[in-house]
């Protein structure tokens, strides 16, 4: 009896072309348009979910793709919401991106809020936080000579409500704190960067404004001064016309009142 050949481990016969080992395959490739439309659907969804605006980076480093993608993702969802009147928008502020509702909605949403929700801030405090976005940084001590009062506790509430934080230290004596305003005052006004923030200039009157103010403020245009020069002119005229109609006996009774030597004289 014959031995028998020993089997192969791996048949010996294959097809002309193949590989005589299996290949292990990757996954296949993804369509660009495919990726685009995940990348879409991912956005949306962090976006919804985030309770602060999501940078451009942050979004980028999810979905694995560049900077500008992400930006001009966001543009086409933006664009893609106005065109078909959604009550809300994808907008850009500080420095990320949110959703927010649409201006046109603001009616509905302002009855929808229940009232005494969210606190408005005083004059004085919003006049603090006017200096520290357009002077910052700014120590409290400079604010203070600004507004010509102590804003000790106006500055306390910003702090509180997250709109003006700590940005430093004055080197000077003293170590005085830098105070500076903070995303979430980005957030709130809908700005994406302090540079939106509107021009002083535009709130400056112009020169003509500015010289009829400085004309109105001289001392000789005062109409106080001359409602004084019209009521001492009748009192200055008035006197001779006074003496004039007492005649000399009136002249005469005055006289003894002055008093002087005679008066001794006839007593005598």
């Amino acid at each position: 009896m014959s031995e028998s050949a020993p089997r192969p481990a791996f048949p010996a016969v294959h097809h002309a072309g193949s590989p005589a080992f299996p290949v292990e395959q990757g996954p296949p490739p993804v369509d660009p348009a495919d990726a685009r439309v995940e990348a879409r659907r991912a956005i949306e969804a962090v976006v919804l979910a985030a309770t602060e605006p999501v940078p451009a980076h942050d979004l980028a480093e999810l979905v694995e793709c560049s900077v500008d993608v992400v930006a001009a993702i966001c543009r086409e969802l933006a664009d893609e919401y106005q065109r078909e009147g959604r009550g809300f928008v994808l907008a850009e502020v500080a420095g990320g991106y949110r959703y927010q509702t649409h201006p046109d909605v603001a009616e509905y949403v302002e009855q929808f809020v229940l009232e005494g929700q969210h606190v408005r801030l005083s004059g004085s405090a919003l006049e603090t936080l006017a200096i520290v976005a357009y002077k910052q940084p700014i120590t409290r001590g400079q604010i203070s000579a600004i507004r010509g009062v102590n804003v000790e506790s106006t500055l306390a509430t910003l702090v509180k409500r997250g709109y003006v934080a700590e940005v430093g230290r004055d080197p000077g004596p003293g170590l005085a704190t830098f105070n500076g305003t903070t995303p979430r005052f980005l957030e709130r006004l809908g700005l994406a960067s302090l540079a939106d923030l509107p021009s002083l200039g535009d709130f400056i009157p112009g020169p003509e404004v500015v010289e009829a103010l400085e004309r109105g403020l001289r001392a000789d245009n005062d109409p106080r001064l001359d409602a004084v020069e019209v009521e001492d002119v009748p009192v200055t005229e008035a006197a001779p016309e006074a003496e004039a109609e007492a005649g000399p006996e009136a002249a005469t009774d005055a006289e003894p009142a002055a008093g002087g030597p005679d008066d001794g004289a006839d007593d005598a």
